[in-house]
């Protein structure tokens, strides 16, 4: 009996293509020259990085930023009976999320996250096509797509913890299409420390820049985080927070 050979990663998206061309673009100025503070062994879910010994059963998530995917959610929620709690204010992700079963530790809220309460504009970003993105929005003004811009509502960290009544994070995970400097500036500014924040950065974005991921890292680090890991594309950055490590580290 033919034994079925498992498929191989094309070359062209193996991680050890794209930590050539990441290591390319450092070298061209096009990427922040960024390292790790930490050697740690975490684990992979799709894009991201976790450090599953700093979980804890039944811990609390805050997942910034729903687009279609929320398969890091239900793996945590499987993994360790997390509650995670998802925000996304965009019409499309809201209606995808009403087509899914989800779980009970599931909880959707279709509010924004921001420095501030109250509203801010969306901007649908433009894909390589020409074409307006449905799934990705942006807080970077863009006059071509001002007919299709959202004005969402949305809350600040201290806001929402106060309403949901939760007074520490185990995972505060962030892909918000740039709006992230914005939401970390205001989460640096409360008391609230999650263990793990788990960030896309945007700065290849047009409006946005490197050297705003280098001063966002260079603020984690003054508040007591470390830099575990940086994704071979350079974009999904895992922080743990140092007094939580204990004897992980």
């Amino acid at each position: 009996m033919a034994v079925s050979q498992p498929e191989k990663t094309p070359f062209g998206k193996s991680d050890g293509f794209r930590r050539l061309k990441l290591a390319l673009k450092r070298l061209i100025g096009r990427e922040p020259r960024l390292t790790t503070d930490l050697r740690l062994p975490l684990e992979r879910f799709g894009a991201w990085r976790i450090c599953t010994g700093m979980l804890s059963q039944r811990g609390i998530v805050y997942s910034l930023g729903v687009g279609e995917d929320i398969g890091l959610d239900l793996a945590l929620i499987e993994l360790k009976d997390m509650e995670v709690h998802a925000f996304d204010p965009t019409p499309n992700s809201v209606d995808w999320l009403q087509q899914q079963k989800l779980p009970a530790g599931f909880h959707f809220h279709p509010w924004g996250v921001a420095k501030n309460d109250g509203s801010m504009f969306f901007y649908p970003r433009l894909l390589r096509d020409g074409s307006r993105s449905q799934t990705m929005y942006t807080l970077v003004p863009d006059p071509a797509a001002e007919p299709d811009r959202l004005e969402v509502p949305v809350k600040s960290i201290t806001t929402i913890t106060e309403n949901l009544g939760h007074t520490g994070i185990d995972v505060f995970k962030m892909d918000i299409e740039g709006a992230e400097y914005d939401v970390l500036e205001g989460l640096l500014g409360s008391e609230l420390r999650p263990r793990q924040l788990l960030i896309e950065f945007h700065h290849r974005h047009t409006g946005l820049d490197k050297s705003q991921t280098v001063a966002a890292v260079n603020d984690l680090r003054e508040a007591g985080y470390a830099l575990a890991d940086i994704s071979s594309t350079g974009r999904e950055f895992t922080f743990l927070l140092k007094s939580e490590l204990g004897g992980v580290a």
